[in-house]
């Protein structure tokens, strides 16, 4: 095995190892859960070097800078301050979702009143040219017969919206328009989650009838249908280069 590279995890906090075993690339997590702003540092370095392996002393260096990193990062959060800026009322039934675009310029919303609501945050800056204090509502996203339970943007592109309802059908939009795309359908009860793969090509869907199905995004046709309990969907991080079309389904855990 030999160690490619290292990844930071901010929370929980955490060392990622990306290493080289045969043909794989794979990744193995160092968990740093009781990291503080008063641990030593050099203990948990020592205790880090003496239990992992593909941590070599000539490392050393690069890990203790890592995590002083983190413990930055732990420091910034305790001292950060949150208040309630706004409160936006545009839908007429509860929420059920929010989800950011990858910039946080643009968020969704979907409500149990059927609809997906594409806004502007109220905190944007003084030099944009959309009201800095409304949180201006953009599109209306309006076709779903049922709930709109998940909802998701193409990020890192921001140019699409998903939408999954208890209609049992998935649209994709255009973020921009409010044009609709596509409508899926094939799944015989709720959607209940949904994403789209890294590069955008690929969406997933997962329903309440035990099923998670893959969709092209070009054409809308369904490449196909994955059995087993679906609460949750990822697809592997674009860093994996050959691992991209590696899919996850699972309830609380990965399979």
């Amino acid at each position: 095995m030999k160690l490619k590279r290292f990844l930071l995890r901010y929370f929980p906090p955490g060392i990622i190892l990306e290493y080289e075993s045969g043909e794989e690339i794979k990744q193995k997590t160092i968990d740093l859960l009781n990291l503080t702003v008063e641990t030593d540092v050099e203990v948990m370095l020592n205790q880090i070097l003496r239990q992992e392996p593909l941590i070599t002393e000539s490392k050393r260096p690069h890990v203790r800078k890592l995590l002083y990193k983190l413990i930055e990062k732990q420091d910034s959060q305790e001292s950060q301050q949150f208040y309630l800026f706004k409160i936006l009322r545009a839908h007429i039934l509860p929420l059920t979702n929010c989800a950011f675009n990858k910039s946080g310029d643009r968020f969704i919303t979907g409500s149990y009143d059927r609809t997906c609501k594409v806004g502007i945050p109220a905190h944007r800056s003084p030099c944009d040219v959309w009201n800095t204090l409304t949180g201006e509502e953009l599109l209306t996203l309006e076709g779903h017969k049922n709930v709109v339970y998940a909802i998701a943007f193409n990020n890192p592109y921001g140019d699409k919206v998903i939408t999954g309802s208890f209609d049992k059908t998935c649209k994709l939009w255009n973020s921009n328009t409010g044009e609709l795309y596509h409508t899926l359908r094939g799944h015989a009860t709720e959607i209940v989650c949904l994403s789209f793969n890294p590069q955008g090509s690929i969406i997933s869907t997962g329903s309440m009838d035990n099923t998670a199905k893959l969709w092209d995004t070009e054409t809308g046709e369904e490449l196909c249908t994955l059995l087993g309990r679906t609460l949750l969907l990822f697809f592997s991080p674009p860093l994996l280069a050959r691992a991209n079309s590696r899919f996850f389904q699972g309830t609380r855990r990965r399979l």
